[in-house]
């Protein structure tokens, strides 16, 4: 079910509940405290504090005694607490900030090489997991205080959603696919109606779209069932606000993946209509790209007006970019001059209208995203687009291009346009990149992070490097072989004079030119 369009795990963990399981009810606070500091991380505290204590010997000494000298002179309370601070201060000499800054970088790096090792092989942040599981029990978690306390029905309920969310937790964090479709099963045996659930199984179990489009709508009925119950209860506090907003961008979710279902099954009315409802319904989330998706759906049905509509909503200045947005407004106006259009004659007689605009339009797409012309004119080879994406690198532009090559195709002549036009787009751009001409400068990041998303046998495309022309190359050759010359003339001038007579014997000693030599016998 990876479709290219950048959310996966971490989208549903993200609108998952970040609840997590807290100790046994029977242990009081004592018990509980000394579960979370037990453990591996106990001597990282140990560490701690002894620093700490090392650190500040000297300026407490310095408090006690000055403490116990001004109690026979001071007569209030209040000025003695003033001395203690004065004096403290004071009293504070730079290897007081040596030794703090030393102790608390060094207990920095053995969090940081704990926390890195930690993660490597569990996959969590230990931090991160003491704090859910220990310390936010102590506090009180925000779950405990959603059910009404008097109904034992409502507190039963309570306590099973929350294991139930727990067992999710676990499983969206888990790294081996068996275990977390074992913890998918564990929560829909708590609960039948765990939407996130079955949506886990969907992503990661089911073989065939038929098989994820029926688990998919397993989830919409637990989804909407949890979503009008969250409404009801919305104003009630601002836990029930948060609650409200994740099961929101769950069934949200689940309704986009059914859209995508419908139209790999060849129902595209269907995705579309899915679609709209989501966009009228929910307008403000507009950060899950629903829009791209039905932007794809309609260029298959070939309804460029419903695109050129779409396109003038979301293809706004104050609204974030894609190359989905660019290339299809590029596509657009490409299909309107692409058939006639011919570079000898737009040479002769220039461009027209329509064809400026399609060329301007080329130009911006291909400065948000100069990857994806070398695979829609397959001068690089397509591979399956990652789980997850990059805006403005390699890996949006594999996904781009899987999924609109062949609406590119399909109108004539679209693709020769853009192979006579896309490479102006760097001569407009200032070199180096200190700043773009329609958008941000290019990143310099993405290729980092594309190496991380895209398999290690793919070569990952880089932004081309504008040519130095040869006139540059040459003057500076020029130049460099001057400079040479005259240092060694200045620190060897008799070895250098006796080189200039051999080059210049060398070539008075040359015969001359056949034909010169016959006229002078001639004459």
């Amino acid at each position: 079910m990876a479709d290219g369009d950048g959310l996966g795990e971490a989208a549903i963990a993200a609108a998952s509940p970040a609840s997590a399981p807290g100790l046994s009810p029977s242990l009081g606070w004592r018990e509980r405290l000394r579960a979370g500091l037990a453990g591996t991380g106990a001597s990282l505290w140990f560490v701690a504090g002894l620093g700490l204590l090392y650190a500040l010997r000297v300026p407490l000494r310095l408090c006690e005694n000055l403490a116990a000298e001004s109690l026979c002179g001071l007569k209030t309370q209040r000025h003695l607490r003033h001395l203690r601070v004065t004096v403290f201060l004071n009293s504070l000499t730079p290897k007081f900030y040596v030794a703090l800054t030393g102790t608390s970088s060094l207990i920095s790096g053995l969090i940081f090489i704990f926390e890195w090792w930690y993660f490597h092989k569990h996959g969590t942040s230990f931090i991160e997991q003491v704090s859910v599981s220990h310390l936010r029990p102590l506090m009180g978690g925000t779950e405990s205080s959603i059910s009404e306390p008097g109904s034992p029905s409502n507190n039963r309920e309570s306590e099973t959603s929350r294991q139930n969310l727990s067992v999710m937790q676990k499983a969206w964090r888990e790294r081996n696919p068996p275990a977390r479709i074992k913890a998918a099963y564990q929560a829909l045996e708590l609960n039948n109606d765990c939407a996130t659930a079955y949506v886990l199984l969907a992503e990661e179990e089911a073989t065939t779209i038929v098989d994820a489009e029926r688990l998919f709508k397993q989830a919409l009925k637990a989804g909407e069932t949890i979503y009008r119950r969250s409404q009801q209860c919305q104003h009630q506090s601002p836990q029930h606000e948060a609650q409200l907003r994740r099961d929101t961008n769950v069934l949200v979710y689940i309704k986009r993946r059914l859209a995508m279902c419908a139209r790999k099954l060849g129902r595209i009315r269907e995705a579309v209509k899915i679609m709209r409802d989501l966009m009228k319904e929910f307008p403000p989330l507009t950060m899950l790209n629903i829009h791209e998706n039905l932007l794809e759906s309609l260029l298959e049905l070939q309804a460029y007006a419903d695109v050129q509509a779409v396109l003038a909503k979301y293809d706004d200045i104050s609204l974030p970019k894609s190359a989905a947005i660019c290339y299809t407004a590029a596509l657009l106006k490409t299909r309107t001059v692409s058939d006639k259009f011919s570079p000898e004659t737009a040479s002769r007689r220039g461009l027209s209208t329509a064809e400026i605009n399609a060329v301007e339009a080329i130009h911006r797409a291909v400065e948000f995203n100069p990857h994806v012309p070398k695979y829609l004119l397959e001068m690089k080879s397509l591979i399956l687009p990652p789980e997850h994406i990059l805006k403005r690198g390699d890996s949006e532009a594999i996904a781009y291009a899987f999924f609109h090559l062949q609406h590119w195709k399909r109108i004539e002549g679209a693709l020769h346009l853009l192979q006579c036009t896309w490479e102006g787009t760097f001569r407009m751009i200032p070199y180096p990149l200190e700043k773009g001409h329609l958008f941000y400068p290019y990143p310099s990041c993405t290729e980092t992070a594309d190496r991380e998303l895209l398999p290690s046998f793919h070569h990952v495309s880089v932004y081309p490097k504008k040519e130095i022309p040869f006139f540059i190359h040459f003057t500076a050759g020029l130049c460099s072989s001057t400079a040479m010359i005259a240092f060694l003339t200045h620190q060897f001038p008799e070895i250098m004079g006796v080189f200039a007579k051999a080059v210049l014997g060398f070539s008075c000693l040359q015969p001359r030119h056949p034909q010169f030599l016959s006229k002078t016998h001639k004459i």
